[in-house]
């Protein structure tokens, strides 16, 4: 269905962009999605996530089941999310019209957006430091370029800059649309795989083996003491990926069938992000051995590499990683989002710039200031507000709607989806409320403990199950198409 085939829609609720995908355009077959998960997953955090386990009291076979084990959990609702994508070629803000209401569905999509925005503001900080990294190699004195002023900007004149020139490879691409995304994830997705492997062997070369990692034992005592890292590092690993839990419908609204998705995310997904967490811990541990302390960051890594051309080339990996991440991860959710709120007006382009600009004014540099705040602070912390969104969402399209949705009515004013759903609005802060007063204590503005605080060690679970099962209760008996 094409936006010229729906009838009667409200020029305010559609544009080219978040209008049904027409049938002789849904072509993505599972490579697709397998090789957009290849490009998503292997970035910077991924490689430092399972290391910080290490780091934190686990052995190394524990982090790895803690990482699979958590990117599994976040497959099934990815894979029933999409199921909408694949079957009605809609975008998330459309689909979740039919939960939250024509009005409502900005809620959840601002709410996806503004985390997008400093996802992509941390991404391309990244992107920007491995640019600084090649430009040290050529201009060793930049390293003395003065700090950006006012003061508590926090980073020199040479790191800003470089962090604007990878911007601008994000904002080119955005310019170029979806299709350009799909390209990059394709082509980019054997070399990042064949450079991981390499920086693997590299390692294993130089410390002849893994050196104390493999031999290395959990530290924890008692089975309590391992709970207490491992469930909130498990909430963590499915926060990771919370976001793309409620837009993955942005991307299988182009697959050509359900198998399509299901398969080429089921075999890209929890594989490649469990590889590269190994290659991470891995070859952190190696450098122990090499260099006598271990290094968790790989753009600082490379850095003590003492051939040139390969710091060169490291880099160009890192961009290349960090720069497919970001097109697909935190680019085309929240410029569809954006475009959700007035599509008159914004279109993804449009929506795709102002998630550029957002990202820049939240300060990434910032928010990567402190590797516990990173897990506790801002993975958990959005998981408790996109788990309640997922729950909703994904009861009222299986079990109230029994996956039938009236398409054309998702784009008009006055029909069975008018308005906002208070009983959506309600399930979500019903939602959000228990895990507040753990985030608020994580934050420092309250001091607390106890029951109610550990309770935000497991936010997206909590969430999702309060919403849903609210949502159901307040639903029951409404509509069932």
């Amino acid at each position: 269905m094409s936006q010229t085939t729906i009838s009667n829609a409200d020029p305010q609720l559609i544009n080219a962009d978040i209008a049904p995908v027409p049938g002789g355009q849904r072509n993505w077959k599972a490579i697709s999605f397998f090789s957009l998960w290849v490009g998503m997953a292997v970035n910077i955090p991924t490689y430092m996530i399972a290391a910080s386990l290490v780091d934190g009291g686990m052995s190394w076979q524990q982090a790895m089941w803690t990482v699979l084990l958590g990117n599994v959990i976040v497959l099934v609702p990815m894979a029933l999310s999409g199921h909408a994508g694949t079957k009605y070629g809609i975008p998330f803000p459309v689909f979740a019209r039919a939960s939250f209401g024509i009005r409502g569905a900005h809620i959840p999509s601002f709410l996806r957006a503004i985390v997008a925005c400093g996802w992509f503001g941390i991404q391309t900080w990244i992107g920007g430091a491995a640019i600084y990294t090649i430009a040290l190699i050529f201009w060793p004195g930049l390293a003395e370029a003065p700090a950006m002023m006012p003061d508590w900007v926090g980073v020199s004149l040479a790191q800003f800059t470089c962090f604007m020139v990878f911007w601008f490879m994000n904002i080119w691409l955005i310019w170029k649309g979806i299709n350009s995304i799909k390209v990059l994830e394709q082509l980019a997705a054997p070399f990042l795989l064949i450079c991981g492997v390499a920086l693997l062997a590299w390692a294993w070369v130089r410390a002849d083996g893994f050196g104390p990692m493999l031999q290395a034992k959990s530290q924890f005592t008692s089975n309590r003491e391992f709970f207490q890292l491992f469930w909130p590092s498990l909430t963590a690993m499915v926060g990771f990926w919370a976001t793309l839990t409620l837009n993955i419908s942005d991307f299988t609204r182009y697959a050509r069938d359900q198998r399509a998705q299901v398969v080429g995310q089921l075999s890209g997904l929890p594989t490649t992000m469990t590889l590269f967490a190994f290659i991470g811990v891995a070859v952190t541990s190696a450098t122990i051995v090499i260099f006598g302390e271990a290094i968790w960051d790989p753009v600082v890594l490379v850095r003590r590499f003492e051939a040139t051309w390969l710091v060169f080339f490291s880099m160009i990996a890192v961009i290349i990683a960090t720069i497919s991440t970001n097109a697909a991860a935190n680019v085309v959710g929240p410029a569809n989002n954006f475009s959700n709120m007035w599509p008159s007006k914004i279109d993804f382009r449009m929506g795709g710039y102002i998630t550029g600009v957002i990202g820049i004014v939240m300060m990434p540099w910032k928010l990567l200031a402190d590797p516990s705040g990173y897990i506790f602070t801002w993975l958990i912390g959005y998981s408790a507000l996109l788990g309640p969104v997922i729950g909703i969402i994904l009861v009222d399209y299986y079990l109230i709607r029994r996956t039938e949705l009236d398409v054309e009515e998702l784009y008009q004013r006055d029909g069975r989806y008018a308005g906002i759903n208070s009983r959506a609005v309600i399930a979500l802060l019903l939602g959000v409320a228990p895990n507040l007063p753990g985030f608020l204590a994580q934050i420092g503005v309250l001091e607390t403990g106890g029951f109610v605080v550990d309770l935000y060690n497991y936010a997206w679970f909590i969430g999702l199950g309060i919403a849903g099962l609210s949502y159901w209760l307040m639903m029951r008996g409404q509509v069932h198409s």
